[in-house]
């Protein structure tokens, strides 16, 4: 609750890098201090630079400025702790480096690339005056260097110390250039490659479906590099980019033209920007965003940028919500016990913790001496700072230089061990002196375990780059911002388990209520597929309906999904449904309304039967040969009925039936029919002479024409039989949800002549119908003969292609109305004109009037 206190103090002050020329105090005391010990690292951390505001010159000496200023970056404070807390454990280990104390030597790197090296000289010459090439150090007890966090201010100071052999360990990112051991032999790495970091995003994307994303990073040889492996990450899973931005590779060079470019950025369809660099590189384009207030946008990084480095730190709502990916550290609770407990009275050699005592707890400088009075806050700490202004969780760098200490430690170890020789003791105390070139065979075998959350293997710096934590920063409180761990993501992980994450804590952007969407353009729902637009990128698609019988229920597919033969697709597409079995069943309308005239037909077919039972004395049942009249009728009632076998549930008997019962029915009809009309042909010629006319007429041998045609279609039913007779068949395309269950006529080419063979035998009876139609005689049914035979031909040379043209129960039900329709026509055509005489005109049926009919016929052929 201390530091609230503070807070509206801290409001004020610009830029979050602090200012100050108000105490002759932040002058006198120098910023570099040295902490004893038997063996010093050396130190090179960016804390402060100085700036000026008017560039009013100094008269007395060259390039420097009157109106100068001190800028504190006290976040990177936590590099020379972290390097205390490191020393004092080894110290204190008394299995390391017995006997042997180290210590360290500090001095501050400036931020401006010009001025680098100016410490360095220092440092190695011994003089504040520095001459090249001159060491004015009693002593040399230097085993390393630490430097950091820049590419400039490693690459500049290994060049020097590479002159020298001094090792030198850098804990900024990782960079190719300084592991390039041909230019940098003495210079070690501490940061682990981001060797997964590609898959780290990658998986980020898939996991929330962001398929059209925004790419910025630095113009250099790591953005380069970068770029290209996630772009080939990226494409290979479908994700595109929408746009990649090269920055300027400082964080103090900003062009105008890229404020443009922030403008493209900011109405881009792409909701979700992946931003790729270290700190520094990162800094101009951050301030550029939080000036531009860009809160519609997911911002997914690499490296935890310093939120004090902002202008205004109100401006961070530009960053809430964003997703930040961090090298998984190990937690050391030692390490923030530790920064509890430090204070410039514990730590009298630090030149810094005065200062910040200073600006943040009310404590004032002596006029004499600089030090601290005895009015400050009792239970001040560095813990209570705000986490914007000094955080005392662990940083990847500090834990960078907590193992470069170590690595240094365990060397020094070992080399003490296996160099005897150089070791020699003065009053009691164990003294080490030798060259620093000789500490890097034990460097270059960075075997030892790392003590950070206990003991790891040797491979710690490999894992290190295959983990990672993601973060999630949130600016809440107002203005102070709040990093939040709420994943992780390691490669070694099984496929799918590699990322973790926890939605529920995740705050986006204040634009979105919900997970936020990146896509080119709106998603293809269930129902629809995805297809290429010409020109355009695999990501940005249309979307078409998905075919018949084919569904999608999910989002954006390439492919729709067909439904099994027994399922269909509902009117949306989305799902699958169970067919219904169907069939002519005689509840349906259509078997209802064919059952019904099957019936009615077959039961008037009966009456006429009947009616011609009873006249069978009279002279219009007998002059057309009654037997085969009644022989007619007979198979005109079984035809009637056998259509019956069509409508209702098929089996295999019915099957069967349906054509064998089909095509020997009206066989016998269609050659009673014939032999109708050759009955009539040769009752004419019976009134010529001609014994052969007589025979025919006595013997009835026209009826033969019955059997024999009955016989031959016999046999072609047999051999349709024999071969491929009928089955239940299902067809489960002809009517939409359904699956209609039918037979199959098995032989197409049988069935064919079948009904080919039905149609020659309507052909002959039609033409010896047509022939004796003009016969002289009194009930010449020839003409009605060739009518009925012309209707029955039409008819089924009609089905043919009508029913080649339906499918399921209609090519069912018009099979039944052709054998309906043209045993109707036999029917109607033949026997109603008898039965009109018989029923309705009796008088016209007895023998006088025939025999008036053909006395008058006689009498007018004589007078021609």
């Amino acid at each position: 609750m201390f530091s609230w206190i503070f807070i509206p103090w801290l409001l004020q002050i610009p830029n979050l890098l602090w200012a100050y020329s108000s105490s002759e105090c932040y002058f006198r005391i120098t910023e570099e201090f040295h902490y004893e010990g038997d063996v010093v690292i050396g130190a090179f951390f960016p804390l402060h630079t100085f700036y000026t505001g008017k560039n009013l010159p100094d008269n007395t000496k060259p390039n420097f400025y009157v109106d100068f200023y001190l800028q504190y970056n006290f976040k990177n404070y936590q590099f020379v702790l972290a390097l205390v807390f490191a020393i004092e454990e080894i110290n204190r280990n008394p299995h390391l480096l017995p006997n042997i104390s180290l210590g360290f030597d500090f001095r501050n790197v400036p931020y401006a690339e010009r001025d680098i090296l100016e410490n360095a000289f220092i440092w190695i010459t011994g003089l504040k005056d520095y001459i090249v090439n001159y060491n004015c150090r009693k002593k040399s007890r230097s085993a390393a260097v630490l430097t950091g966090t820049t590419l400039a201010a490693s690459a500049q100071v290994g060049t020097l110390l590479q002159l020298y052999k001094t090792p030198q360990l850098t804990f900024g990112p990782f960079d190719p250039i300084l592991g390039d051991r041909r230019q940098f032999s003495s210079l070690y790495q501490m940061a682990p490659k981001d060797t997964s970091i590609s898959l780290a995003v990658l998986a980020l994307m898939l996991h929330f479906k962001w398929s059209w994303v925004g790419l910025i990073l630095p113009d250099d040889h790591k953005g380069v590099h970068f770029v290209s492996e996630l772009r080939r990450e990226l494409e290979s899973n479908r994700v595109c980019i929408a746009f990649v931005e090269m920055i300027p590779g400082t964080w103090t060079s900003f062009s105008n033209k890229f404020w443009k470019n922030l403008g493209k950025i900011q109405n881009s369809s792409a909701n979700v920007i992946i931003i790729y660099g270290d700190t520094y590189s990162l800094q101009g384009l951050m301030r550029n965003i939080g000036q531009l207030l860009m809160t519609g946008k997911v911002w997914v990084l690499n490296a935890q940028w310093d939120y004090t480095n902002h202008a205004d730190y109100f401006l961070l709502d530009s960053f809430h919500g964003s997703l930040v990916f961090s090298h998984h550290l190990e937690e050391s609770s030692e390490f923030t016990n530790f920064i509890r407990t430090v204070n410039p009275y514990k730590y009298p050699e630090d030149n810094y913790l005065p200062k910040l005592w200073f600006l943040f707890f009310k404590c004032a400088f002596s006029e004499l001496d600089c030090h601290l009075l005895e009015n400050c806050h009792p239970n001040a700490s560095l813990e209570l700072l705000p986490r914007h202004i000094f955080d005392i969780v662990m940083s990847e760098e500090s834990y960078n230089i907590y193992n470069a200490v170590y690595t240094v430690a365990h060397s020094l170890h070992k080399m003490s061990l296996q160099q005897v020789e150089i070791q020699r003791y003065t009053s009691g105390k164990q003294q080490m002196e030798f060259f620093p070139w000789q500490l890097h065979p034990f460097l270059r075998k960075i075997h030892e375990n790392n003590h950070v959350g206990g003991h790891m293997d040797a491979d710690w710096k490999q894992k290190l780059g295959s983990d990672y934590d993601i973060f999630n920063f949130w600016n809440f409180p107002k203005g102070l911002g709040l990093k939040v761990k709420v994943g992780t993501f390691s490669s070694n992980a099984p496929q799918g388990q590699q990322l973790s994450l926890t939605e529920q804590m995740i705050k986006w952007p204040i634009r979105f209520t919900k997970i936020p969407h990146s896509v080119c353009q709106k998603n293809c729902g269930p129902g629809f597929r995805k297809t290429a637009l010409e020109n355009r990128v695999v990501c940005c698609y249309g979307c078409i309906p998905c075919p018949d019988n084919e569904i999608s229920n999910e989002t954006d597919v390439d492919q729709c999904v067909k439904c099994p033969e027994s399922q269909y697709a509902n009117t949306e597409k989305k799902h699958c449904i169970e067919k219904s079995v169907s069939f002519l069943a005689h509840e349906d309308p259509l078997g209802m309304a064919l059952t019904t005239t099957a019936l009615c037909l077959s039961a008037l077919t009966a009456m006429v039967l009947g009616v011609f039972v009873k006249n069978r004395d009279t002279p219009i049942v007998k002059a057309n040969n009654r037997a085969l009249s009644y022989t007619l009728l007979i198979t005109l009632t079984i035809c009637f009925l056998c259509s019956l076998l069509f409508i209702g549930h098929p089996n295999a008997t019915t099957c069967i039936l349906q054509q064998t019962v089909f095509g020997v029915a009206f066989t016998v009809a269609l050659s009673t029919v014939l032999a109708k009309a050759i009955t009539v042909v040769i009752a004419f010629k019976v009134t010529f002479p001609g014994r052969m006319v007589r025979w025919l007429m006595i013997s009835k041998a026209p009826n033969l024409i019955i059997p024999i045609c009955t016989l031959i279609q016999l046999v072609l039913c047999g051999i349709w039989m024999a071969t491929s007779p009928p089955f239940i068949d299902q067809d489960a395309y002809a009517e939409h949800g359904h699956i209609i269950i039918l037979c199959n006529k098995g032989s197409a080419v049988a069935f064919h002549c079948v009904l080919g063979y039905l149609c020659s035998l309507a052909l002959g009876s039609y033409t010896m119908a047509f022939l004796s139609r003009n016969l002289p005689d009194t009930f010449n049914e020839a003409k009605f003969l060739s009518f009925s035979m012309q209707v029955f031909f039409c008819v089924w040379v009609t089905f043919l292609p009508v029913y080649h043209s339906t499918k399921g129960k209609d090519m069912v039900a018009m099979e039944v109305f052709s054998i309906l329709a043209s045993s109707a026509a036999l029917l109607g055509l033949i026997f109603a004109p008898k039965c009109y005489i018989i029923l309705l005109r009796p008088d016209r049926n007895s023998l006088n009037l025939i025999k008036h009919k053909t006395h008058s016929r006689r009498n007018k052929h004589l007078k021609h």
